[in-house]
């Protein structure tokens, strides 16, 4: 064994010259080369111009509530389109509803019981694909 400058024993030296050390420096930057090389392959388009998946439909959501503020359970909220196709969904007992709708500008209409009638209610409203359309409330007054 010899030792090292610091005084430790040491099991190796390490006689090794400049030269041997830049040849392998340069047989591992060749070889990472030829790796980043194979990994861009030609031929492959970078830009997917495969088909597209559908837009995403968007959600109107709310809450129908009473005008003392008190949760309207299990009431059928609806969102009529121009072309008259509807789509439902029910409050839960909270009081609010969401429904996924198609973008598109919809009519929102609650469903009253006798005695009831609408002390506010959200006007017209457009969805765009994937927005939310939070806060159309709905308020249910006595008559």
């Amino acid at each position: 064994m010899r030792e090292s400058r610091l005084g430790f024993a040491t099991p190796y030296t390490c006689n090794m010259t400049p030269r041997i050390r830049t040849s392998r420096i340069a047989v591992v930057a060749f070889g990472l080369f030829l790796v980043t090389i194979a990994a861009c392959r030609t031929g492959t388009p970078v830009i997917d111009t495969g088909p597209k998946p559908p837009a995403a439909d968007g959600t109107i959501a709310g809450k129908v509530v009473t005008d003392s503020n008190v949760a309207v359970v299990s009431r059928v909220v609806r969102a009529i389109a121009a072309d008259g196709t509807r789509h439902e969904a029910s409050t839960n007992s909270a009081g609010t509803y969401t429904m996924k709708v198609p973008a598109g500008t919809y009519k929102l209409e609650v469903e009253l019981r006798d005695g009831e009638r609408l002390v506010k209610e959200p006007g017209q409203t457009t969805v765009n694909a994937s927005d939310l359309d939070p806060n159309r409330d709905f308020v249910i007054g006595v008559r």
